[in-house]
Protein backbone atom coordinates (compact mmCIF):
# COMPACT_ATOMS: atom_id res chain seq x y z
CA UNK A 1 0.00 0.00 0.00
CA UNK A 2 1.53 3.43 -0.65
CA UNK A 3 2.32 5.77 2.08
CA UNK A 4 1.31 9.11 1.83
CA UNK A 5 4.04 11.83 3.22
CA UNK A 6 3.63 15.23 3.60
CA UNK A 7 5.93 17.60 5.43
CA UNK A 8 5.64 20.46 8.05
CA UNK A 9 7.38 22.70 10.79
CA UNK A 10 5.32 21.62 13.95
CA UNK A 11 3.27 18.47 13.82
CA UNK A 12 0.76 18.23 16.64
CA UNK A 13 -0.83 14.72 17.80
CA UNK A 14 -4.36 15.76 19.17
CA UNK A 15 -6.72 17.94 18.70
CA UNK A 16 -7.95 18.78 22.37
CA UNK A 17 -7.35 22.07 23.97
CA UNK A 18 -3.46 22.01 24.43
CA UNK A 19 -2.89 20.82 20.70
CA UNK A 20 -5.62 23.43 19.01
CA UNK A 21 -4.24 25.92 21.00
CA UNK A 22 -1.09 25.37 20.18
CA UNK A 23 -1.20 24.97 16.57
CA UNK A 24 -3.54 28.56 16.18
CA UNK A 25 -0.80 30.29 17.96
CA UNK A 26 2.24 28.74 16.05
CA UNK A 27 0.00 29.32 12.86
CA UNK A 28 -0.54 33.01 13.78
CA UNK A 29 2.77 33.52 14.26
CA UNK A 30 3.60 32.59 11.11
CA UNK A 31 4.92 28.93 11.23
CA UNK A 32 3.39 25.98 9.38
CA UNK A 33 1.62 23.52 11.61
CA UNK A 34 -0.25 20.19 11.17
CA UNK A 35 -2.93 19.02 14.06
CA UNK A 36 -3.66 15.42 13.91
CA UNK A 37 -7.28 14.31 15.28
CA UNK A 38 -8.14 11.07 15.17
CA UNK A 39 -11.81 11.72 15.51
CA UNK A 40 -14.04 12.95 12.40
CA UNK A 41 -15.02 15.82 15.21
CA UNK A 42 -15.09 17.42 18.43
CA UNK A 43 -18.08 15.75 19.88
CA UNK A 44 -17.97 13.74 22.31
CA UNK A 45 -19.60 13.65 26.29
CA UNK A 46 -18.46 14.60 29.68
CA UNK A 47 -15.41 16.61 28.55
CA UNK A 48 -14.27 19.26 30.76
CA UNK A 49 -16.34 21.94 29.65
CA UNK A 50 -15.07 24.51 32.18
CA UNK A 51 -13.28 27.76 30.98
CA UNK A 52 -11.33 29.14 33.57
CA UNK A 53 -10.78 33.05 33.71
CA UNK A 54 -6.75 32.68 33.16
CA UNK A 55 -8.18 31.34 29.43
CA UNK A 56 -11.08 33.82 28.83
CA UNK A 57 -7.87 36.68 29.36
CA UNK A 58 -5.94 34.82 26.76
CA UNK A 59 -9.34 35.31 24.06
CA UNK A 60 -9.28 38.44 25.80
CA UNK A 61 -5.69 39.44 24.45
CA UNK A 62 -6.36 38.24 21.19
CA UNK A 63 -9.52 40.09 21.13
CA UNK A 64 -11.53 37.23 20.88
CA UNK A 65 -13.51 37.00 24.41
CA UNK A 66 -16.61 38.21 23.39
CA UNK A 67 -17.17 36.56 20.27
CA UNK A 68 -16.34 33.49 22.20
CA UNK A 69 -19.23 34.84 24.80
CA UNK A 70 -21.52 34.92 22.16
CA UNK A 71 -21.45 30.99 21.97
CA UNK A 72 -23.97 29.49 24.80
CA UNK A 73 -23.15 29.28 27.70
CA UNK A 74 -23.47 29.15 31.74
CA UNK A 75 -21.64 31.86 34.33
CA UNK A 76 -20.34 30.75 37.36
CA UNK A 77 -19.17 33.39 39.49
CA UNK A 78 -18.98 31.12 42.82
CA UNK A 79 -17.69 27.82 44.05
CA UNK A 80 -20.26 26.32 46.37
CA UNK A 81 -20.21 22.98 48.68
CA UNK A 82 -23.26 21.79 50.67
CA UNK A 83 -22.47 19.26 53.64
CA UNK A 84 -25.63 18.37 55.68
CA UNK A 85 -27.19 21.51 56.54
CA UNK A 86 -24.17 23.72 55.86
CA UNK A 87 -24.20 25.50 52.27
CA UNK A 88 -20.45 26.72 51.80
CA UNK A 89 -19.08 29.38 49.10
CA UNK A 90 -15.66 28.36 48.99
CA UNK A 91 -14.76 30.83 45.70
CA UNK A 92 -15.61 33.66 44.87
CA UNK A 93 -14.11 34.74 41.27
CA UNK A 94 -15.40 38.45 41.45
CA UNK A 95 -12.03 40.13 42.61
CA UNK A 96 -10.19 38.21 40.15
CA UNK A 97 -7.98 40.73 38.39
CA UNK A 98 -9.02 39.60 34.66
CA UNK A 99 -11.50 41.11 32.44
CA UNK A 100 -13.89 37.73 33.27
CA UNK A 101 -14.50 37.31 36.66
CA UNK A 102 -16.11 33.76 36.22
CA UNK A 103 -15.74 30.51 34.99
CA UNK A 104 -17.65 30.13 31.60
CA UNK A 105 -19.84 26.89 31.16
CA UNK A 106 -19.40 25.68 28.01
CA UNK A 107 -19.23 22.05 25.52
CA UNK A 108 -15.77 21.42 24.52
CA UNK A 109 -16.67 20.96 21.21
CA UNK A 110 -18.04 24.52 21.13
CA UNK A 111 -14.36 25.70 22.13
CA UNK A 112 -12.90 23.45 20.26
CA UNK A 113 -14.42 24.41 16.81
CA UNK A 114 -14.44 28.40 17.36
CA UNK A 115 -10.49 27.79 17.91
CA UNK A 116 -10.41 25.67 14.55
CA UNK A 117 -12.26 28.11 13.48
CA UNK A 118 -9.62 31.28 14.07
CA UNK A 119 -6.49 29.23 13.16
CA UNK A 120 -7.64 28.22 9.97
CA UNK A 121 -7.66 32.07 8.84
CA UNK A 122 -4.27 31.21 8.63
CA UNK A 123 -2.58 29.59 6.26
CA UNK A 124 0.27 27.50 7.79
CA UNK A 125 -2.59 26.10 9.50
CA UNK A 126 -3.83 22.70 8.44
CA UNK A 127 -6.26 20.27 10.97
CA UNK A 128 -6.70 16.74 9.55
CA UNK A 129 -9.72 15.08 11.31
CA UNK A 130 -9.40 10.95 11.14
CA UNK A 131 -5.99 10.51 11.57
CA UNK A 132 -4.71 8.36 14.38
CA UNK A 133 -1.13 8.54 15.27
CA UNK A 134 0.29 5.29 15.73
CA UNK A 135 4.21 5.96 16.18
CA UNK A 136 7.25 8.05 15.86
CA UNK A 137 9.34 8.13 13.25
CA UNK A 138 13.52 8.51 14.09
CA UNK A 139 16.25 9.79 12.07
CA UNK A 140 19.96 8.82 13.93
CA UNK A 141 18.18 8.73 17.81
CA UNK A 142 15.68 12.07 16.99
CA UNK A 143 12.52 12.46 16.37
CA UNK A 144 11.62 13.52 12.85
CA UNK A 145 8.05 13.15 12.37
CA UNK A 146 5.10 10.77 13.06
CA UNK A 147 2.66 7.89 11.16
CA UNK A 148 -0.60 8.07 11.37
CA UNK A 149 -3.69 6.02 10.15
CA UNK A 150 -6.44 7.08 8.02
CA UNK A 151 -8.96 6.10 6.26
CA UNK A 152 -7.38 6.59 2.80
CA UNK A 153 -4.10 4.51 4.58
CA UNK A 154 -1.09 5.21 5.99
CA UNK A 155 0.17 8.62 6.46
CA UNK A 156 4.13 9.97 7.35
CA UNK A 157 4.31 13.10 8.62
CA UNK A 158 7.54 14.67 8.42
CA UNK A 159 8.42 17.46 10.77
CA UNK A 160 10.95 19.61 12.71
CA UNK A 161 9.26 19.04 15.62
CA UNK A 162 6.60 16.68 16.93
CA UNK A 163 4.31 17.85 19.78
CA UNK A 164 2.42 15.37 21.93
CA UNK A 165 -0.86 17.30 23.19
CA UNK A 166 -3.13 13.87 22.99
CA UNK A 167 -3.98 13.34 26.22
CA UNK A 168 -3.50 11.16 29.44
CA UNK A 169 -3.24 7.91 27.19
CA UNK A 170 -0.99 9.54 24.84
CA UNK A 171 0.33 7.15 22.21
CA UNK A 172 3.26 9.56 21.46
CA UNK A 173 4.59 9.55 25.06
CA UNK A 174 4.16 5.51 25.24
CA UNK A 175 6.36 5.58 21.99
CA UNK A 176 8.53 8.34 23.39
CA UNK A 177 10.10 5.68 26.31
CA UNK A 178 9.97 9.16 28.89
CA UNK A 179 9.72 7.88 32.11
CA UNK A 180 6.71 8.51 33.97
CA UNK A 181 5.97 9.02 37.89
CA UNK A 182 2.33 8.30 39.05
CA UNK A 183 1.52 10.22 42.02
CA UNK A 184 -1.64 7.59 42.77
CA UNK A 185 -5.09 8.82 43.13
CA UNK A 186 -7.52 6.99 45.27
CA UNK A 187 -10.60 7.91 43.86
CA UNK A 188 -12.72 7.80 40.21
CA UNK A 189 -15.54 9.48 38.72
CA UNK A 190 -18.82 8.37 37.56
CA UNK A 191 -20.67 10.65 35.32
CA UNK A 192 -24.25 11.07 34.08
CA UNK A 193 -26.86 13.58 33.50
CA UNK A 194 -30.45 14.54 34.66
CA UNK A 195 -33.24 17.73 33.22
CA UNK A 196 -32.62 20.62 34.60
CA UNK A 197 -35.67 22.16 35.50
CA UNK A 198 -36.83 26.11 36.11
CA UNK A 199 -36.65 27.03 39.73
CA UNK A 200 -33.38 24.55 39.89
CA UNK A 201 -30.19 26.18 41.33
CA UNK A 202 -28.07 28.02 38.86
CA UNK A 203 -24.63 27.64 40.69
CA UNK A 204 -22.94 24.48 39.93
CA UNK A 205 -22.03 22.89 43.72
CA UNK A 206 -20.56 19.82 45.56
CA UNK A 207 -22.63 17.59 47.81
CA UNK A 208 -20.87 15.66 50.69
CA UNK A 209 -22.74 13.60 53.22
CA UNK A 210 -21.73 10.18 54.68
CA UNK A 211 -18.85 9.22 52.36
CA UNK A 212 -20.93 10.16 49.62
CA UNK A 213 -19.84 12.87 47.31
CA UNK A 214 -21.54 14.40 44.50
CA UNK A 215 -20.88 16.80 41.86
CA UNK A 216 -23.31 19.04 40.48
CA UNK A 217 -22.40 21.37 36.98
CA UNK A 218 -25.66 23.22 35.02
CA UNK A 219 -25.72 22.89 32.07
CA UNK A 220 -28.73 24.92 30.98
CA UNK A 221 -31.40 22.65 29.93
CA UNK A 222 -29.49 19.89 32.21
CA UNK A 223 -27.47 18.57 34.99
CA UNK A 224 -23.91 17.05 34.32
CA UNK A 225 -23.35 14.98 37.33
CA UNK A 226 -20.52 13.09 39.38
CA UNK A 227 -20.44 11.22 41.68
CA UNK A 228 -16.99 10.77 43.47
CA UNK A 229 -16.21 6.90 44.73
CA UNK A 230 -13.11 5.53 45.63
CA UNK A 231 -10.74 4.03 43.42
CA UNK A 232 -12.13 0.85 41.66
CA UNK A 233 -15.50 0.74 43.52
CA UNK A 234 -17.38 0.79 40.41
CA UNK A 235 -17.75 -2.78 40.46
CA UNK A 236 -19.22 -2.96 44.17
CA UNK A 237 -21.97 -0.86 43.44
CA UNK A 238 -23.30 -2.06 40.06
CA UNK A 239 -23.93 -5.58 42.55
CA UNK A 240 -25.59 -2.95 44.79
CA UNK A 241 -28.11 -2.52 42.05
CA UNK A 242 -29.06 0.49 40.19
CA UNK A 243 -31.70 1.31 41.98
CA UNK A 244 -29.40 1.60 44.91
CA UNK A 245 -27.45 3.86 43.17
CA UNK A 246 -30.43 5.90 42.61
CA UNK A 247 -31.36 6.64 45.81
CA UNK A 248 -28.02 7.78 46.70
CA UNK A 249 -28.46 10.02 44.35
CA UNK A 250 -31.60 11.43 45.52
CA UNK A 251 -30.85 11.72 48.99
CA UNK A 252 -27.72 13.73 48.35
CA UNK A 253 -29.70 16.00 46.08
CA UNK A 254 -33.50 15.81 47.35
CA UNK A 255 -34.13 18.68 44.83
CA UNK A 256 -34.06 16.21 41.58
CA UNK A 257 -35.16 13.08 43.59
CA UNK A 258 -38.16 12.97 41.16
CA UNK A 259 -35.57 12.62 38.43
CA UNK A 260 -33.59 9.84 39.44
CA UNK A 261 -35.10 7.42 37.11
CA UNK A 262 -34.19 9.16 34.09
CA UNK A 263 -31.03 6.87 35.11
CA UNK A 264 -32.86 4.01 33.36
CA UNK A 265 -29.21 2.66 32.72
CA UNK A 266 -25.61 1.73 33.84
CA UNK A 267 -25.16 2.33 30.22
CA UNK A 268 -26.12 6.71 31.03
CA UNK A 269 -23.31 6.17 34.21
CA UNK A 270 -19.98 7.03 32.21
CA UNK A 271 -16.67 5.72 34.68
CA UNK A 272 -13.78 8.25 34.20
CA UNK A 273 -10.68 6.76 36.01
CA UNK A 274 -8.88 9.07 37.54
CA UNK A 275 -5.16 8.85 37.38
CA UNK A 276 -2.56 11.62 38.43
CA UNK A 277 1.06 11.59 36.59
CA UNK A 278 3.79 13.47 35.36
CA UNK A 279 7.07 12.67 32.88
CA UNK A 280 10.33 13.10 34.69
CA UNK A 281 11.07 15.02 31.16
CA UNK A 282 9.06 16.47 28.90
CA UNK A 283 11.04 16.23 26.05
CA UNK A 284 13.81 14.38 23.73
CA UNK A 285 15.44 15.54 20.43
CA UNK A 286 12.69 16.87 17.79
CA UNK A 287 9.66 15.91 20.48
CA UNK A 288 7.74 18.12 23.55
CA UNK A 289 4.71 16.67 25.73
CA UNK A 290 2.27 18.97 27.09
CA UNK A 291 -1.01 19.14 28.80
CA UNK A 292 -2.28 15.60 30.04
CA UNK A 293 0.35 14.17 27.65
CA UNK A 294 3.29 15.48 30.41
CA UNK A 295 1.27 15.37 33.51
CA UNK A 296 -2.05 14.07 34.04
CA UNK A 297 -4.38 16.01 36.20
CA UNK A 298 -6.81 15.02 39.44
CA UNK A 299 -10.78 16.27 38.63
CA UNK A 300 -10.04 18.12 41.82
CA UNK A 301 -10.75 21.96 40.88
CA UNK A 302 -11.69 20.97 37.41
CA UNK A 303 -8.11 22.54 35.82
CA UNK A 304 -6.54 20.56 33.46
CA UNK A 305 -7.82 21.89 30.44
CA UNK A 306 -6.50 25.50 31.53
CA UNK A 307 -3.94 24.10 33.16
CA UNK A 308 -3.02 22.12 29.07
CA UNK A 309 -3.96 25.63 27.78
CA UNK A 310 -1.10 27.33 29.60
CA UNK A 311 1.17 24.98 28.72
CA UNK A 312 0.46 25.66 24.79
CA UNK A 313 0.87 29.35 25.49
CA UNK A 314 4.11 28.94 27.11
CA UNK A 315 5.05 26.61 24.45
CA UNK A 316 4.41 28.75 21.70
CA UNK A 317 5.96 31.80 23.07
CA UNK A 318 9.32 29.90 22.89
CA UNK A 319 9.04 27.97 20.61
CA UNK A 320 7.78 29.72 17.75
CA UNK A 321 10.77 31.75 16.69
CA UNK A 322 13.10 28.99 16.68
CA UNK A 323 10.59 27.03 14.32
CA UNK A 324 10.16 29.96 11.70
CA UNK A 325 14.14 29.53 11.38
CA UNK A 326 14.32 25.43 11.24
CA UNK A 327 16.17 25.08 14.37
CA UNK A 328 14.60 23.53 17.14
CA UNK A 329 17.22 22.80 19.97
CA UNK A 330 16.85 20.09 22.87
CA UNK A 331 17.38 23.19 24.97
CA UNK A 332 14.15 25.22 23.39
CA UNK A 333 12.47 22.28 24.10
CA UNK A 334 13.58 21.96 28.02
CA UNK A 335 12.54 25.90 28.55
CA UNK A 336 8.89 24.97 28.19
CA UNK A 337 9.59 22.51 30.37
CA UNK A 338 11.09 25.13 32.85
CA UNK A 339 8.38 27.41 32.23
CA UNK A 340 5.64 25.11 33.17
CA UNK A 341 7.11 22.55 35.85
CA UNK A 342 6.56 24.41 38.92
CA UNK A 343 2.93 25.48 38.32
CA UNK A 344 2.02 22.00 37.45
CA UNK A 345 3.97 20.96 40.78
CA UNK A 346 2.18 22.90 42.48
CA UNK A 347 -1.02 22.52 41.14
CA UNK A 348 -0.80 18.48 41.59
CA UNK A 349 0.47 18.59 45.24
CA UNK A 350 -2.83 20.78 46.08
CA UNK A 351 -4.67 18.15 44.41
CA UNK A 352 -2.69 15.39 45.90
CA UNK A 353 -3.51 16.79 49.20
CA UNK A 354 -6.92 17.62 49.04
CA UNK A 355 -7.24 13.62 47.49
CA UNK A 356 -5.48 12.14 50.10
CA UNK A 357 -6.22 13.93 53.28
CA UNK A 358 -9.71 14.64 52.50
CA UNK A 359 -11.79 13.27 49.71
CA UNK A 360 -9.69 9.23 50.16
CA UNK A 361 -10.42 8.98 54.37
CA UNK A 362 -14.54 10.68 53.43
CA UNK A 363 -14.83 7.67 50.77
CA UNK A 364 -13.45 5.16 52.58
CA UNK A 365 -14.38 5.34 56.55
CA UNK A 366 -17.92 7.35 55.70
CA UNK A 367 -18.90 9.80 58.81
CA UNK A 368 -21.73 10.74 61.16
CA UNK A 369 -19.98 13.63 61.79
CA UNK A 370 -22.60 16.99 61.37
CA UNK A 371 -19.76 19.41 61.67
CA UNK A 372 -17.69 21.22 59.03
CA UNK A 373 -14.11 20.07 58.18
CA UNK A 374 -11.94 23.15 59.23
CA UNK A 375 -11.28 24.49 56.00
CA UNK A 376 -14.89 24.79 55.32
CA UNK A 377 -15.46 26.26 58.46
CA UNK A 378 -12.60 29.30 57.95
CA UNK A 379 -14.18 30.20 54.43
CA UNK A 380 -17.68 30.18 55.79
CA UNK A 381 -16.87 32.47 58.55
CA UNK A 382 -14.24 34.92 57.36
CA UNK A 383 -15.15 35.71 53.71
CA UNK A 384 -11.87 36.92 52.10
CA UNK A 385 -10.52 33.47 52.31
CA UNK A 386 -12.93 32.52 49.36
CA UNK A 387 -10.56 34.21 47.04
CA UNK A 388 -7.60 31.91 47.58
CA UNK A 389 -9.19 28.87 45.80
CA UNK A 390 -11.04 31.28 43.58
CA UNK A 391 -7.05 32.45 42.62
CA UNK A 392 -5.82 29.05 42.88
CA UNK A 393 -8.86 27.32 40.20
CA UNK A 394 -9.33 30.25 38.08
CA UNK A 395 -5.87 31.45 37.01
CA UNK A 396 -3.33 28.82 38.68
CA UNK A 397 0.05 29.59 40.48
CA UNK A 398 1.58 31.21 36.75
CA UNK A 399 -1.01 32.53 34.38
CA UNK A 400 0.95 32.89 30.50
CA UNK A 401 -0.15 35.51 28.51
CA UNK A 402 0.11 35.26 24.14
CA UNK A 403 3.81 36.71 23.33
CA UNK A 404 3.73 35.20 20.05
CA UNK A 405 3.55 37.90 16.98
CA UNK A 406 0.59 38.32 14.79
CA UNK A 407 0.66 37.49 10.88
CA UNK A 408 -2.12 38.75 8.85
CA UNK A 409 -5.46 36.22 8.52
CA UNK A 410 -6.89 35.21 5.24
CA UNK A 411 -10.16 37.83 5.78
CA UNK A 412 -13.06 34.93 5.27
CA UNK A 413 -14.92 34.49 2.45
CA UNK A 414 -18.76 35.74 1.49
Amino acid sequence: MTVQTITTQCCIAGGGPAGMMLGLLLARAGVDVTVLEKHADFLRDFRGDTIHPSTLELMHELGWMDELLALPHTKVSMLRFQSGSHDVIVGDFTHLPTHARYIAIMPQWDLLDFLARKASAYPGFHLRRRTEVTDLLRDRGQVVGVQARTPDGSLEVRASLVVAADGRSSTVRQHSGLEVDELGAPMDVLWFRVTRKPGDPTDPMGRFERGQIFILINRGDHWQCGRVIAKGAFELLRQRGLDAFREDFARLAPFMADRAQEISSWDDVKLLTVRVDRLRTWSQPGLLCIGDAAHAMSPVGGVGINLAVQDAVAAANLLAAPLRQGRVTPQDLHRVQQRRELPTRLTQRAQVFIQDRVLGPALRTPSDRTGLPLPLWLVQHVPALRRIPARLVGMGFRPEHVRTPATPATPPSH
